[in-house]
């Protein structure tokens, strides 16, 4: 096992940690809007660190030229979907409740 392999586990490891943790945030929270900001973290903080762990795991190839690229997309695209989301449910007066 090389040290890139080692440094790949770990941050992958972290990665899914911060999911698991993600999901229970979502179970803590009862309002709508904090339960989409605490899933727009878990994807954006969660698969960053798992996609740098595969990068890291696969030294420099091609596999890590479309990991580069589905992770551009996704820091594009999460973001931008979750305003979709917030907004729509604003503008269609989503009530905000506390259970």
């Amino acid at each position: 096992m090389t040290f890139f392999e080692i440094i790949g586990y770990i941050i992958i490891a972290i990665g899914c940690t911060f999911i698991i943790l993600g999901v229970f945030s979502l179970y803590k929270h009862k309002d709508f809007y904090t339960r989409i900001l605490s899933a727009s973290l878990i994807d954006t903080a969660g698969f960053l660190t798992v996609s740098f762990g595969l990068m890291f795991l696969h030294n420099f190839s091609f596999f890590t030229l479309k990991i580069i690229i589905i992770t551009a997309l996704v820091l594009f695209l999460n973001p931008l979907a979750t305003h979709i989301i917030a907004r729509s449910a604003y503008i269609s007066d989503t009530e905000r409740r506390e259970d």
